[in-house]
C-alpha cells in the first residue's frame, strides 16, 4: 500500500473520529451581503484563473446548511460561507505540505484533500491531483466536519479537471 493512501485512510479514519466526536449555483436567493472577514486572493496563471471562473459559477449557495456570502476584498477567487466562514480560495500555489507523505490526506465524493492543521483548531483543506488547487478553511467550529466538502465536490469534480 502507498503511503499517500495509508495516509488517506489514516485521515479518513481520524475525520469520521472527530465527527463522532463532536462547499455554487449562483442563486441571490440565500447570499447574504458579504462579512468584515478578509481573504488573500490568490493571484493564478489564465489557464488555472479559467478554472476557478467555472468553479464560482457553480458554488453551491449553501454548504453544511449555511449561506454563501462575498468576504472582503470581493473576487471571484474566494467565497465564504457561514461566521465564522468556512472560507473558499481558488488558484492558491501547490502546498509545501504535499510534498511530505506524512500529510494527512481524505478523499470525498471522488476528491483528493490534503489536511492541515492550524492555529486556533481550525483546518485548512487542499485539493490534491487536480489542474488547479483549492483550498478550504474551516474554522474550529467545523474542524471535523466533512459535510462542507462533501458539499463543494460535485462543483470541483465538474470544474477542474485531475491531474497535476
Amino acid at each position: 500500500m502507498s503511503s499517500h493512501r495509508r495516509a488517506l485512510l489514516i485521515a479518513v479514519s481520524a475525520a469520521a473520529c472527530l465527527s463522532a466526536a463532536a462547499v455554487y449555483v449562483l442563486g441571490f436567493s440565500g447570499v447574504t451581503s458579504g462579512t468584515d472577514e478578509k481573504v488573500a486572493v490568490p493571484v493564478p496563471d489564465p489557464r488555472t484563473a479559467g478554472y476557478c471562473a467555472a468553479l464560482h459559477a457553480r458554488l453551491p449557495a449553501k454548504v453544511n446548511g449555511l449561506p454563501q456570502h462575498d468576504l472582503k476584498p470581493v473576487s471571484g477567487l474566494t467565497a465564504g460561507w457561514g461566521d465564522p466562514p468556512i472560507v473558499l480560495r481558488c488558484g492558491v500555489p501547490r502546498p509545501a505540505a504535499d510534498a511530505s507523505a506524512s500529510t494527512d490526506g481524505v478523499e470525498v465524493d471522488g476528491v483528493g484533500w490534503s489536511i492541515e492543521p492550524q492555529p486556533g483548531g481550525s483546518f485548512r483543506l487542499t485539493t490534491t491531483l487536480r489542474k488547479a488547487y483549492v483550498e478550504v478553511t474551516l474554522p474550529k467550529k467545523y474542524a471535523g466536519d466533512l459535510d462542507p466538502l462533501t458539499d463543494l465536490a460535485g462543483a470541483v469534480k465538474k470544474t477542474i479537471p485531475e491531474g497535476i
